[in-house]
């Protein structure tokens, strides 16, 4: 890492996005600089150390990725605000009508403890949807990108829209080796055979965008931060995210939710809501750990 904070390795493979967007070439370029200064920061011990509280683990790199993703995104544009999961103050109040919201890091137990299904990830937020988005995941080497409108990407690739997938039929996807809890009982009552074990909350949702998977439900507490990001990915490619009643992100007032339903198929996405918000209350799953 240089004197100046940037890193020194090889950040992900970016390239412009299709079309004069200097904005979201630039938040691309802010994303994948952390990306990479999280990957490096990996190999001191300092920046892994950190605490549970609750269900959320804090690392100290929690509070550097923050810091150096909001200096770059300053950069990009002084005049947006920054609204953070590490700036309680930001959170308080009423929304912008425009603003950055961040997760510095998705996964931050994976990341401490030496999984690679972490990811650190940003959205343009304009009248309360996801504008811009750009998704880092280090050590697959990939940076997701989506602008409202124009599409999806992954290292400047442009994603095909998702394959259409009735219940039951590709891949249900989760962050345990097998699947528990909710994930188990929509497993056994749809039929999926098929599972693929996966880390953050981001990066599961955008293995769907990209048909990798084709199912992910929770009923974990899940935040806006987490969500915005891929939310606008897995959209510009078709596919399905709601609350776990099947209700959208609304993006304002509370920031905290009760679970979600990511699907490559929206008829599956919403068959599998109705269903999640019908069936009887059960205890929910321990929170998104590695």
């Amino acid at each position: 890492m240089s004197a100046t904070g940037r890193p020194t390795r090889t950040a992900p493979t970016r390239r412009s996005l299709s079309g004069p967007d200097a904005l979201a070439d630039s938040l691309a370029g802010a994303v994948a600089e952390v990306g990479g200064l999280l990957r490096a920061w990996r190999s001191d011990a300092r920046a892994t150390q950190g605490t549970w509280e609750g269900s959320q683990f804090k690392a100290e790199a929690d509070t550097r990725a923050h810091e150096a993703l909001c200096a770059r995104l300053r950069e990009i544009d002084p005049g947006i605000p920054v609204v953070s999961e590490e700036d309680p103050g930001s959170l308080r109040g009423d929304r912008p009508p425009r603003y950055w919201l961040i997760d510095p890091i998705d996964g931050t137990a994976s990341y401490a403890h030496g999984y690679p299904g972490y990811v650190t990830q940003a959205a343009l937020m304009i009248g309360g949807r996801p504008a811009l988005a750009a998704i880092c995941a280090p050590e697959a080497d990939v940076l997701y990108t989506a602008v409202r409108g124009r599409g999806s990407a992954a290292n400047g690739r442009p994603l095909p829209p998702t394959a259409r997938a009735a219940p039951g039929s590709g891949v249900l996807i989760d962050n345990t080796p097998e699947p528990h809890g909710i994930a188990r009982e929509v497993g056994e009552r749809f039929g999926y055979t098929r599972y693929r074990e996966c880390g953050s909350i981001s990066l599961k949702l955008c293995r769907v965008a990209e048909g990798e998977a084709h199912l992910f439900v929770k009923d974990v507490p899940v935040r806006d931060w987490d969500v915005a990001a891929p939310d606008l990915v897995l959209a510009e490619v078709g596919g399905h995210l709601s609350r776990l009643d099947g209700t959208p992100f609304a993006y304002r007032g509370g920031f905290q939710h009760s679970g979600l339903v990511g699907a490559a198929d929206p008829g599956t996405g919403a068959e599998v809501a109705a269903w999640c918000a019908a069936r009887p209350s059960a205890d929910t799953d321990a929170a998104d750990p590695p």
